[in-house]
């Protein structure tokens, strides 16, 4: 039976912190000789790192690696300060492309660490996310995956009122509250930052899909199986009572069979997933009766370029200027090719990159 209707989530896809890494490492790409390297995956996502490998940019586990003089980016998920550290030294140009939701949890781990906390990092162990922050401060947290980890934690807590939760930023919203509340019940006086952990673009992609997975037979969630706000998306799904949720990397591992009996789909996509898979995979599933979009809230959030890409911008407006045979303040008026950064879409930038 074909497939009557496509309930497609709004917001999907990129979030601001990855709309910032995939332009970071595009404009280091166009602006220093190859290759470039990159210190783990940018994001979690397959075609998003094919993509800069076949621009040349290599991708290393270990900052040591990465040779003397070369430019390396960090990747959105956050380093170790040892590794950011390792990374300058030799000379090497080093753009850190951390989110700034991320930065903000790191700097909640120093400030609890250093007022003597015993802090519970909820998180998934091995997730790059959740490495770099628990090096920021690894004699004072430790890490709660699942019910057993909290009750050993909370086993070795000595002072019941310096008790503090964190959280890796790309969560399921019930994996984050379950353990709040478990915490809250044991230490009443646990401390939280007054603004959730949980990333907003997580978050309203997770309640974006709630809505949809309530009305639709079956859910496609889109994006790559190391992806951990994807995996929390398939979680959501199935919370909700959706009875046929399938994770694709792209339209290409869509198990059709699987949703034969299917009349309305919804459709989402992970947090580093581009619009380009989103169109295919709606190409692939080819509703009789359109696409409805389904949308809980407007995102406007911009992250600018990192510290150091826009300590460049104003040679690189010039180094413009002179290869287009007008000035500065010209190339500027009319948006140059650097300086125009909030305008340009992250997911265009690749589609580009595939042409």
């Amino acid at each position: 039976m074909p497939v009557e209707k496509v309930l497609l989530a709004e917001p999907r896809g990129f979030c601001a912190g990855v709309e910032m890494a995939i332009k970071a490492l595009a404009w280091m790409v166009r602006v220093f000789e190859p290759p470039v390297y990159c210190y783990h995956e940018i994001v979690h996502n397959r075609l998003v790192v094919d993509r800069f490998r076949e621009q040349g940019v290599i991708f290393v586990d270990d900052v040591n690696a990465v040779p003397a003089g070369a430019p390396v980016m960090l990747s959105a998920h956050g380093s170790a300060p040892d590794v950011v550290a390792a990374s300058r030294e030799n000379n090497r140009y080093v753009v850190n492309a951390v989110c700034p939701l991320v930065t903000k949890v790191h700097h909640e781990a120093k400030v609890r660490a250093r007022k003597g906390f015993t802090i519970l990092y909820v998180g998934h162990a091995g997730h790059d996310e959740a490495v770099g922050t628990l090096a920021v401060a690894p004699e004072s947290m430790q890490l709660v995956e699942r019910d057993a980890d909290l009750e050993a934690a909370a086993a070795s807590v000595t002072d019941p009122t310096r008790v503090a939760v964190l959280a890796q930023t790309t969560l399921a919203q019930n994996e984050w509250a379950g353990v709040v509340e478990r915490t809250r019940e044991r230490f009443p006086e646990v401390w939280t930052a007054s603004r959730n952990d949980l990333c907003f673009a997580t978050t309203n992609r997770q309640d974006a899909l709630i809505d949809i997975a309530r009305r639709a037979d079956a859910v496609v969630v889109i994006g790559s199986a190391n992806s951990s706000n994807t995996i929390a998306l398939t979680k959501v799904a199935r919370d909700a009572g959706c009875p046929i949720v399938l994770r694709v990397d792209g339209p290409d591992e869509l198990d059709t069979a699987a949703i034969r009996d299917a009349r309305i789909v919804g459709v989402t996509a992970g947090a580093s997933a581009p619009e380009e898979l989103v169109e295919s995979v709606i190409a692939r599933l080819a509703p009789r009766d359109g696409v409805e979009a389904v949308r809980v809230t407007d995102e406007d959030e911009y992250f600018p370029p990192p510290r150091e890409l826009r300590e460049l911008i104003p040679a690189l407006d010039a180094a413009a200027a002179l290869v287009l045979g007008g000035d500065v303040t010209a190339v500027r008026a009319a948006g140059g090719p650097f300086v125009d950064d909030r305008t340009l879409d992250a997911s265009k930038v690749l589609a580009a990159f595939g042409d």
